[in-house]
């Protein structure tokens, strides 16, 4: 019987989903991610590491095919299938500056091949340095609404000055004029017919005063060397009128960048697209409006240098004129009015490389504004990746210009100058295969935002083996090793209708495979084998653990797991001694109890001192596990719950301890190791808080303290203060000294105040004695003691003779 290879190797493709989403042993694990994998190509994919091994005999022992390449040390070289990634660069001159005759060379390398397995990251790195005199091509594009009429005619004087600035950075300059004014439809342009002509009501052919009938976009001068050229297509354009404020400026914005030949644009240059107004803009759906529900396609409609297709077409959604921007490498730079500035500045978070600058009342900055944004689009480059990179993780990581910096991830650098150089170290990888044999292939470009320079990256990912390729299979149908009933691929088989197994050994007849399968399902269950083996022939062969470990399920079904019981003291189920493993769960020996065995049935070690009771009686505690656990309630603490946890007891019985193992005094300085050996005593420079405080005077007068407390396990535990608190001794001279002084100090403050005193006294006597003496009056006419020397005396005989 003639048998088609395609179906049974469909047929093993679908069993190896099937088991690996069934079987819970081959699921990939974060340290073996290979371990499970059913087929060549899922195997290599899975991780970098991974190794297949194609031997016929291999998996015989259930050794698994898929594995790390350092656990195949029993296939042979020529059976080991471990392709490796490799990384070419095709092409890779380096940068160099550009001339009137010879295109500068910006970006190193220019092209790529790379061939790379999913999960295994490549890296190289990419130069960029920022030439010098590289084309500039700068396209001005102007509104030409009645509004703008002052604009105009300063732009007409301003072309030249233009050029000359930019002639100063770069050698190759050319400089082109465009016109746009909006939809010539109601309600953007008054459609009112020319009978109105000589009232002050707009008209389709007279919109404004000396103005020329509205229109969507002119291409009014195409890129060129001549400045004066563009000084005189200024002057000749007309100004023209509309009505609503919002200008079409979005559609000529997509024609400029859109129709490369009629504009001129050069390939490469740095293409500029400088956009002048005064008013806002209309974007995708205003055109219902006027009646226009046919999308904007995004193509070149110039003919004769007019957009024929602004009556027809709506006008372009940001979005889209951000994809045509990134197509075309156009650095957008919007000039507008004060009023304006806050509007556009918020499309730069949607158009790549756009920037937004302040635009005076009748342009006479616009040379500064081209000269300011083009250094400030030319000092940053930004890695970009274009389409065709789908599901391809790319990062970037880079010092920029500061060499001895700290790399980290960004795919931007700022602050750059003519002649600089950077680079950035890129990291390509893919997580996994597509579904679609297609998409293997994938091919796209990492270039800087707004130029044409790019590295083109041509990629093959490697998802399938040489061994899976249609000839190999075509090859090696009715294979031998499948006992000519499959074909045989990469190691493994795919059999024919009827028959399955590892080697196609296994014959349905006419009980099929799902019948079978049946029997290799516990009852009650919907896993094959539990989901821990293969079902051959009806019964379960049950696959190891995990690797190639010797540990296996077990039971009919693979249902026990003799190796998943709990651990104790880091050994299953506590080890031998205490118990086995059977099915999940510890059966203990007579001595040992409990989930994983850990609990001794004994009481040995919980009985007291009294050599009777257990844990010192009911009211201080019960033994499990042969360990006294000690209630809470109690305040009774210790291995056998004897020892008083507030009495000071504990202190006194541990003094002698303390003293000799952290101060080396006491009554056991000289037997510390016999009599303290066994104390878990432990040093600090200072005490905990929470614990009891124990506090003894020692040898030399010094106060040492202690502290005590109980483990988990009811262990007593000492922490003693290194350093011991001892009273301060007694300067007795300088006491002496000090007194002395001191009384010496106090007799001449006393001298001193009795001096003071006195004198106060002294001074106000005096002061009181001359004030009496001031103000004393003496009678100066006759002193009454005084008595003179001759006496008069008169008769009274001879009165008055």
């Amino acid at each position: 019987m003639k048998i088609d290879w395609r179906p049974a190797v469909l047929l093993l493709s679908c069993l190896s989903v099937a088991l690996s989403q069934r079987t819970g042993s081959l699921t990939p694990t974060t340290k073996n991610p290979c371990i499970g994998q059913k087929m060549c190509g899922e195997c290599i994919a899975v991780g970098k590491d991974c190794a297949w091994c194609e031997e016929p005999t291999y998996d015989a022992e259930n050794k698994e095919r898929c594995n790390l390449l350092s656990e195949h040390s029993n296939c042979k070289q020529e059976h080991l299938v471990f392709p490796q990634s490799i990384l070419a660069k095709t092409e890779n001159l380096p940068p160099k500056d550009g001339s009137r005759t010879d295109n500068p060379i910006q970006l190193q390398p220019q092209l790529i091949n790379l061939k790379m397995r999913p999960n295994d990251p490549q890296k190289f790195t990419l130069n960029f340095r920022l030439a010098n005199n590289y084309p500039v091509d700068l396209y001005y594009l102007m509104d030409l609404s009645y509004s703008m009429k002052d604009d105009k005619e300063k732009l007409a004087t301003l072309g030249v000055l233009i050029a000359n600035e930019m002639n100063n950075i770069t050698e190759n300059f050319r400089l082109g004029f465009g016109s746009f004014v909006d939809k010539v439809v109601m309600p953007y342009v008054s459609m009112a017919p020319n009978k109105s002509a000589g009232t002050d009501k707009p008209t389709i052919n007279n919109p404004c005063e000396q103005c020329e009938p509205a229109y969507g976009f002119k291409n009014q001068l195409p890129l060129n060397g001549d400045p004066s050229l563009f000084q005189t297509k200024v002057q000749e354009a007309k100004v023209s009128g509309n009505l609503d404020a919002p200008e079409g400026g979005l559609d000529a914005v997509m024609q400029a960048i859109a129709c490369e030949s009629q504009i001129g644009w050069r390939n490469p240059s740095r293409r500029m697209l400088l956009y002048s107004t005064d008013a806002g803009f209309h974007f995708a759906g205003d055109g219902k409006l006027g009646g226009i529900i046919k999308p904007n396609d995004g193509q070149c409609h110039l003919t004769n240098d007019i957009y024929t297709e602004s009556s027809t077409q709506d006008y372009p959604s940001i979005s889209q004129i951000a994809a045509k921007i990134e197509e075309k490498n156009v650095n957008l730079i919007f000039a507008v009015t004060e009023k304006q500035v806050d509007i556009y500045k918020q499309l730069k978070n949607f158009i790549p490389g756009s920037v937004t600058g302040r635009l005076a009342d009748d342009s006479s900055n616009i040379v500064a504004l081209v000269r300011d944004n083009y250094q400030k689009i030319t000092s940053k480059v930004e890695m970009s990746t274009t389409s065709g990179a789908e599901d391809v993780i790319i990062r970037y990581f880079s010092r920029c210009k500061n060499k001895t910096g700290e790399l980290s991830e960004t795919n931007i650098c700022e602050g750059l100058k003519v002649g600089d150089s950077v680079s950035f170290d890129v990291e390509i990888e893919v997580k996994e295969c597509p579904k679609d044999s297609q998409g293997y292939s994938k091919k796209f470009d990492i270039k800087p935002v707004g130029l044409s320079d790019k590295l083109e990256v041509r990629m093959e990912l490697i998802c399938k083996c040489d061994c899976e390729t249609e000839k190999k299979a075509m090859d090696n149908r009715q294979s031998k090793s499948c006992n000519n009933h499959g074909t045989f691929v990469c190691g493994t088989c795919a059999c024919d209708d009827k028959y399955y197994g590892k080697t196609c050994d296994c014959y349905t007849g006419n009980i099929t495979q799902t019948a079978l399968e049946e029997q290799c399902k516990e009852p009650g269950k919907e896993l094959i084998c539990s989901g821990r083996g293969e079902c051959v022939c009806g019964n379960c062969e049950c696959k190891p653990r995990r690797g190639n470990s010797e540990e296996r399920y077990s039971g009919k079904w693979c249902q026990c797991d003799d190796y998943s019981c709990p651990f104790h003291d880091n050994a299953l189920c506590g080890g031998p001694d205490h118990g086995t493993c059977r099915c999940g769960n510890c059966s203990c020996t007579s001595n040992f109890t409990g989930e994983n065995c850990g609990c001794s049935t004994r009481n040995d070690s919980c009985i007291s001192s009294d050599g009777k009771t257990l844990c010192g009686g009911p009211e201080r505690g019960k033994c499990e596990c042969n360990r006294c656990v000690c209630l809470k309630k109690s305040k009774y603490q210790g291995t056998t719950c004897e020892d008083c946890k507030d009495c000071k007891m504990v202190c006194r019985q541990n003094k002698a301890c303390v003293q000799c193992v952290v101060h080396h005094t006491g009554e056991y300085k000289d037997s510390c190791d016999e009599n303290c050996g066994d104390r878990n005593i432990l040093k600090k420079p200072s005490l905990p808080e929470g614990y009891n405080t124990c506090e003894f005077k020692d040898e030399d007068d010094c106060i040492f303290y202690f502290t005590y407390d109980y483990d988990n396990n009811n262990a007593l535990k000492i922490i003693a203060q290194e350093t011991k608190e001892c009273p301060t001794k007694v300067n007795v001279l300088a006491i002496v000294l000090g007194v002395v002084i001191g009384i010496v100090l106090v007799g001449l403050a006393l001298l001193l105040i009795w001096k003071l005193v006195t004198t106060i006294n002294d001074r106000r006597e005096l002061a009181r004695f001359e004030k009496e003496t001031k103000d004393a009056k003496w009678d100066t006419g006759e002193n009454p003691v005084y008595k003179p020397a001759t006496s008069t005396y008169k008769n009274p005989t001879y009165a008055g003779k």
